[in-house]
């Protein structure tokens, strides 16, 4: 049981691989150890006094960073840079990065997709030819840093890719859950509405990155894009905003330059270790 949000724990979470990219044969893995959760209706709720239930909070908070820290070790070894893509759902991610991958086309891509259930978004990105894998995350409502090392032993992406994470749609508890990447990136759309980083400061603060997705929507829809930037900033003032249309491709050049800007570093650091 997760004392942050109360979803089911990380044993719940099935890691699957598409039958096209997977490696040895049609079996899938399911990594599930037969813990039952039962939270139906009758079932007994036992109310924790407040100071045990944070003391619980800070411990489950404390094992996910050092797993994230051993995530992020092996990710800076192999050259990896890791973006933690969050949203609510229907913000557009996926679609998001069916076209990054079809256009930036710069350097080797891999995604690990996350969803409560289905196959549907790896499907998705496996159609572009990119390398993937699924986490179902069943009752959970986020990925954590277990189900992270487990999806990058099955994926095992090849030195100096550009890992793209897809966090479950939600805008709660991926913000508080490290997961060893590089950069948190949150997706909105303007069909939201405008005051969505007041309503989830913990995403937003958390975010380097805000993408502002669907500006083709806005002469239908009542939303404000400098007020929605006004409000990212109070809350996080050094993120960047960058507003894009997927659909019609307009902004999505700036992304694609971020990314970039972000894969730089990485190189110069590898640089700098081969003179040493």
């Amino acid at each position: 049981m997760c004392a942050t949000c109360g979803c089911g724990d990380d044993a719940a979470a099935v890691i699957r691989v598409p039958h096209e990219h997977h490696q040895h044969g049609d079996h899938e893995h399911d990594h599930e150890h037969g813990h039952d959760h039962h939270h139906g209706p009758g079932a007994d709720h036992v109310h924790l006094p407040r100071t045990e239930t944070v003391s619980l909070e800070l411990k489950v908070l404390a094992k996910n960073d050092e797993l994230a820290q051993h995530n992020r070790e092996w990710l800076a070894e192999r050259d990896i840079l890791a973006l933690n893509m969050m949203s609510s759902p229907g913000a557009g991610k996926t679609t998001l990065l069916e076209r990054t991958i079809r256009e930036l086309g710069e350097l080797p891509v891999a995604v690990i997709e996350g969803d409560q259930a289905t196959l549907l978004d790896a499907e998705r990105i496996q159609a572009t030819g990119c390398k993937v894998v699924q986490i179902n995350t069943g009752a959970g409502c986020h990925l954590d840093a277990e189900m992270m090392h487990r999806a990058l032993e099955t994926l095992d992406p090849a030195r100096g890719t550009l890992l793209f994470i897809e966090n479950v749609g939600n805008l709660v508890c991926p913000a508080l859950f490290d997961l060893g990447e590089r950069s948190k990136v949150v997706v909105i759309s303007v069909t939201e509405g405008t005051d969505k980083p007041l309503k989830y400061p913990h995403m937003f603060a958390a975010a380097e990155l805000v993408l502002i997705n669907k500006i083709d929507l806005l002469p239908y829809v009542d939303f404000d894009l400098d007020k929605c930037g006004e409000f990212a900033r109070a809350v996080n003032p050094g993120v960047e905003i960058l507003p894009l249309s997927v659909t019609t491709g307009h902004g999505v050049d700036r992304w694609y330059s971020w990314l970039l800007e972000q894969r730089r570093p990485l190189k110069s650091a590898s640089l700098e270790d081969a003179v040493k």
